[in-house]
């Protein structure tokens, strides 16, 4: 190579990367197996296509407080958030979130059915974008259970029969609602019941029965390690992870699959960014959730695809080679007795009863 060809080349290596460094784009999602299965199904194909480099942080859990915080300072880090539906609804209501047009903004279905007739009525706010259908249930140790495995989620509550540790998400959300199912409000009834002081306490109360034995979890993926160390008899978690656990690392785990609470989890983009970086960001979301996208997430996670078009494209476990379907929550056989999470109510209450909860935590 001559000198005047070497010279060009360089430059223009040299100008490469000077461009990919400015197309650092920081994507916040839930880390662990759910992490992995975003990386492999949309970071991994939209870095080789475009050559952004994506930074995960997986912070999601403390999304709207940080949201908030970052809005307040004026300087917002993060490009794409992945939250659940309820706090989407927070930060759209709050001005925190961009709010999207699904049909110009989303890629159709490849029959060129709109995305918003695609997504359905799982598009609860005018900033959230689904990706996927999940449940937070519960898993159990089939080692430490003795003979009578648990067949209902008020084994949680039972430590006679099934003394032990057991974990559960250090926040109110499905714990108050299990409280309740499990001192017998009726299904219909639970939210009524939540709405008032009184429903509240009475939920705290039956929490504390149990209070003593429990291991508080903010992470998605603390459970399934607990599980797999013994060091919890039964837990609560996303159901993905509990495949992971039972299916990956063949831990002696079975899923509990009563009283599911259905969620759906998807992406805002945060306002308040630079029109070159909101220009990035619609165009990862564009690709990460089309079709065939949400499809291939389900070859590394047994989370439903929220597109309806996606649905029968999910095949086999990418390594495991096999089929993912009867794994998925929305299963017939796994969703006999589920519970549908109120998004709005809890976009409504959340700060409220959080404020108590840990209150009560702090007890």
């Amino acid at each position: 190579m001559n000198l005047s060809k070497f010279l060009v080349t360089t430059t223009a290596l040299t100008l490469s990367a000077g461009i990919a460094s400015s197309q650092d784009m920081t994507i916040v999602s839930w880390g662990g197996a759910y992490s992995k299965s975003q990386l492999k199904a949309y970071h991994e194909p939209y870095s080789e296509k475009t050559g952004v480099n994506i930074i995960n942080d997986d912070s999601s859990a403390e999304a709207v407080a940080k949201l908030r915080a970052m809005n307040e300072a004026n300087n917002v880090t993060w490009d794409v958030v992945d939250v659940v539906a309820a706090d989407a609804m927070r930060l759209c209501d709050e001005g925190l979130a961009l709010e999207i047009d699904h049909d110009t903004q989303l890629a159709p279905a490849p029959d060129g059915t709109s995305a918003s007739e695609d997504f359905g009525e799982l598009i609860v706010s005018d900033c959230f974008i689904p990706q996927i259908v999940y449940s937070t249930t519960f898993g159990y140790r089939t080692d430490l259970v003795g003979d009578t495995a648990p067949t209902s989620v008020c084994a949680v509550f039972d430590l006679e029969n099934y003394p032990g540790k057991r974990s559960l998400e250090k926040r109110p959300i499905n714990n108050m609602e299990w409280a309740l199912l499990c001192d017998g409000v009726a299904k219909d009834e639970v939210y009524n019941v939540l709405e008032t002081s009184e429903g509240q306490d009475r939920a705290l109360a039956k929490l504390d029965t149990i209070k003593d034995s429990v291991v508080w979890w903010s992470a998605g993926a603390d459970t399934p390690q607990l599980l797999a160390d013994g060091e919890v008899i039964m837990g609560s978690t996303y159901n993905g992870r509990l495949f992971s656990v039972i299916e990956e690392q063949k831990q002696p785990v079975a899923m509990l699959w009563d009283a599911q609470v259905f969620d759906l989890d998807g992406w805002i983009i945060p306002a308040g960014l630079s029109a070159e970086r909101q220009k990035r960001a619609l165009d990862y979301i564009y690709f990460a959730t089309d079709t065939q996208r949400l499809a291939d997430q389900a070859k590394y996670i047994s989370y439903g695809p929220a597109r309806a078009s996606s649905a029968p494209l999910v095949g086999k476990h990418a390594d495991l080679g096999i089929d993912m379907a009867p794994h998925m929550p929305t299963d017939p056989n796994n969703a006999k007795n589920t519970f549908l999470y109120n998004y709005e109510f809890w976009a409504d209450y959340r700060d409220d009863i959080d404020a108590k909860f840990q209150a009560w935590l702090a007890q």
